[in-house]
């Protein structure tokens, strides 16, 4: 029970930015990730569409015998994890934008959110904006076009830079002093923010907060795996292999799922 897998899945390779951070943190354990790079992003799809993708990639995680799946695509959390949570039966993580601990440590008092459309507009994100940053000024900004830009692998183009700054800038212009990434994708961005941003502006996502949690239910459930080898790490994409390739390291096998297969 206890060696069977990790499931993972996002609208893409964005979620291996989850993953790198359970790998690290959990390193025995065994992962499945699965990459629905065919229809990214979901951030520009309905609610009813990601509950239906939502439901596509937990089933096949399911039928590849995972003991817990961790939705590392903050626009299916916000907008399918209830929905997940009350029609199977296994323990799911999700993810939101760490608007709590940025509004606890802003000295400013403005806080920045850079997320998709379907992360902003979500039921869950508002609630989570409301409970957590009382007295706090939330900027927030659509990532329009971010998504496909590096699930092409265009981390450094010049194309990404003046998107970047076209979404940053207007926040700088309002104070803030954190800015909160909200899509698995963006961590992959940090190296073009941190020429962008001030010095006294930091970065702050939820890819440690998500492995963390991940530990704490495998505890709970008591389905650690104690074994004394490292874990092995599958890979599934509808899309091109050579894209999600440069994402990962150390992969010890590597598949290439047909979009129909899933």
């Amino acid at each position: 029970m206890n060696e069977r897998p990790i499931g993972i899945f996002d609208s893409g390779v964005g979620g291996t930015s989850i993953w790198k951070e359970i790998q690290y943190l959990l390193p025995k354990e065994n992962c499945i990730y699965l990459a629905d790079s065919i229809n990214a992003p979901y951030g520009e799809k309905t609610t009813d569409e990601i509950i239906e993708l939502s439901v596509k990639n937990t089933e096949l995680l399911l039928k590849k015998n995972c003991k817990i799946i961790v939705v590392a695509c903050n626009t299916a959390t916000t907008n399918a994890i209830g929905y997940l949570r009350n029609t199977y039966d296994v323990p799911f993580v999700g993810i939101e934008p760490a608007i709590k601990p940025a509004a606890l440590k802003s000295k400013s008092k403005t806080v920045g959110i850079l997320a998709t459309k379907g992360t902003l507009t979500s039921a869950l994100f508002h609630s989570t904006a409301q409970n957590h940053a009382e007295g706090i000024e939330i900027v927030e900004r659509e990532g329009k076009g971010l998504v496909e830009l590096i699930e092409k692998g265009e981390l450094d183009s010049e194309t990404t830079v003046s998107l970047l700054k076209q979404f940053i800038d207007p926040m700088l212009d309002r104070g803030i002093d954190y800015l909160v990434l909200g899509c698995t994708h963006y961590p992959y961005l940090v190296p073009v923010l941190k020429r962008i941003l001030p010095e006294g502006v930091k970065i702050i996502d939820s890819g440690q907060a998500v492995a963390r949690q991940t530990k704490t239910i495998l505890e709970k459930e008591s389905i650690l795996n104690n074994v004394s080898l490292n874990g092995k790490h599958q890979f599934f994409t509808n899309a091109e292999q050579e894209i999600l390739q440069r994402f990962v390291e150390n992969v010890t096998e590597y598949v290439r799922v047909d979009y129909l297969d899933f």
